[in-house]
């Protein structure tokens, strides 16, 4: 069992995973962050770059938790990678970052949680960032 978290390197990704952690702290399990882009990680802002991915890493591992990182580019979308990392690693949860969209980007980008929300066979828990 384990749960999974979309990270990206922002405010909201950064909220979702300290909620991850917070969450495989008390569920004595591990956790999966799930990190991606679909080719274009050079220009893609989500994409975690290699001094990102280090942080990310000393920060897990200074939690103690066990985790695992899939930092991938294989030209599947955010959701895609997230849901199918949640079935290969059976999780009980998934956490995802929100952050304001405007109806049109709504319309022309997708939304990752929404997709997620919806095709998700376990629980997945939604945070904001916390406001300045």
């Amino acid at each position: 069992m384990s749960v999974v978290v979309g990270y990206v390197p922002s405010p909201e990704g950064e909220a979702a995973l300290e909620h991850a952690m917070r969450e495989v702290a008390q569920r004595a399990t591990r956790l999966v962050v799930v990190n991606t882009s679909r080719g274009d990680a050079l220009v893609d802002q989500r994409y975690a770059q290699p001094d990102q991915v280090r942080t990310l890493e000393e920060k897990l591992d200074a939690a103690g938790l066990e985790h695992v990182l899939q930092h991938t580019i294989r030209g599947r979308d955010a959701a895609e990678e997230i849901l199918a990392a949640a079935a290969e690693h059976r999780a009980e949860l998934i956490v995802l970052g929100l952050r304001r969209r405007t109806p049109v980007g709504k319309l022309i980008m997708g939304s990752t949680a929404q997709r997620v929300l919806l095709d998700a066979l376990c629980p997945v828990l939604a945070v904001k960032a916390p406001t300045s």
